[in-house]
């Protein structure tokens, strides 16, 4: 009689317990430690490259954003200055009276085309330089301060810049947003169609109905004989079609110098108007006596209490004036704000913004008041 074959104890079939393997890690050892036997793992080594570029990301945000924040602060303070004619005691009293609130209203109203002209300006230059920074050679691939700018910036930023300056702008250089929007998001004529035939019937047809919503105001200037307006309106479109895609790399480094400084001195011409504009509005001021003669006074009012009537005179002085004696008031343009061309788009001044237009459409404009062509 043959015995059975033995089961193992303990093994699956007997239903028991099985046994774990053995840990080969010596007890005690820390648990990254590299078992008897096998290859030590290498580790991980930084790399110089990623790091070195992220840093250089981190600084050009950090220029871009101090850039965008403390220039309008500068230009505030300098405005204030400047208004004050220079004097210390004339300033300190405008800062006091002068509210932030105001302060930044007034600049955003009156800087807000040289922001957006900055910033269409960086946002351009820079994707057409960053996407040319492939055609260096390999080590003078650094990439430029607006490519740098250009690349950190989120998108939805750059879409709000363009939208700023298209209701902000006159409309004499809209145009000028077309080629620069073409290249600060790169489109070229090869994305409306893939076949050269139906890219080129809708490049006509856009072009075409651009010059004919514009014909009536390309004939008066022609008329007027002032052909500064027809190229601003023609030419710009035109420019559209080849300003974006990568530049040939002998030119992308003088490129890139040359138009970095024209954009910091276009700022710095841009800024002198701003920086000399008013904060305060303009008003006319007639002032009785007890004698019955009256006096106008051309200045900016700065404060009004109880007794007095703070004024800021054109020529220069702060004036106070009695509030019992002040017989009237009418505000008045600016010499800035008068119009120098005599051109309409569809009812719309070509010296007006979209904003402006609008504005006028709802509230046109008044006419003169007598005392402001008197004291001018």
């Amino acid at each position: 009689m043959s015995a059975a074959p033995a089961t193992a104890t303990g093994g699956p079939d007997a239903g028991g317990p099985v046994p774990t393997p053995r840990d080969p890690t010596p007890s005690g050892a820390p648990p990254d430690a590299t078992p008897p036997g096998r290859p030590a793992k290498e580790p991980a080594r930084p790399d110089p490259a990623g790091s070195d570029q992220a840093e250089r990301r981190a600084r050009a945000s950090q220029s871009f954003w101090t850039a965008v924040v403390g220039v309008p602060a500068v230009f505030s303070v300098l405005r204030l200055g400047v208004e004050a004619g220079g004097e210390l005691q004339t300033t300190l009293l405008l800062v006091a009276n002068v509210g932030p609130v105001n302060l930044l209203a007034g600049f955003l109203t009156t800087a807000a085309r040289l922001l957006t002209t900055a910033l269409v300006a960086v946002f351009a230059l820079g994707a057409v330089l960053g996407a040319s920074v492939d055609r260096l050679p390999p080590g003078r691939r650094r990439r430029p301060l607006f490519a740098r700018w250009s690349e950190i910036t989120p998108a939805w930023f750059v879409a709000a810049s363009f939208l700023l300056a298209l209701v902000t702008w006159p409309l004499l250089y809209l145009p000028l947003l077309v080629p620069a929007a073409a290249a600060a998001f790169q489109f070229t004529p090869e994305r409306l169609h893939e076949r050269p035939g139906p890219r080129v019937l809708i490049v006509a047809a856009l072009f075409g109905g651009y010059l004919w919503l514009l014909l009536p105001t390309l004939r008066d200037a022609w008329s007027q004989g002032e052909p500064l307006p027809v190229l601003l309106l023609v030419v710009p479109p035109l420019l559209a079609l080849a300003i974006a895609g990568p530049l040939p790399g002998a030119v992308i480094r003088p490129l890139a110098s040359v138009t970095q400084a024209a954009v910091l001195a276009m700022l710095v011409w841009a800024a002198l108007p701003v920086i000399s504009t008013p904060v305060l509005p303009l008003t006319v001021t007639t002032v009785g006596s007890g004698s019955g003669a009256t006096e106008d006074v051309r200045g900016h009012v700065v404060t009004t209490d109880d007794v007095n009537m703070v004024i800021l005179q054109e020529q220069g002085g702060v004036r106070y004036v009695p509030v019992d004696q002040v017989r009237g008031q009418v505000l008045c343009p600016s010499e800035e704000e008068l119009p120098r061309h005599r051109l309409r788009i569809h009812d719309f001044h070509v010296e007006d913004s979209l904003l402006e237009g609008l504005g006028r459409r709802v509230r046109p404009v008044h006419r003169i008041d007598a005392a402001c062509r008197a004291v001018g």
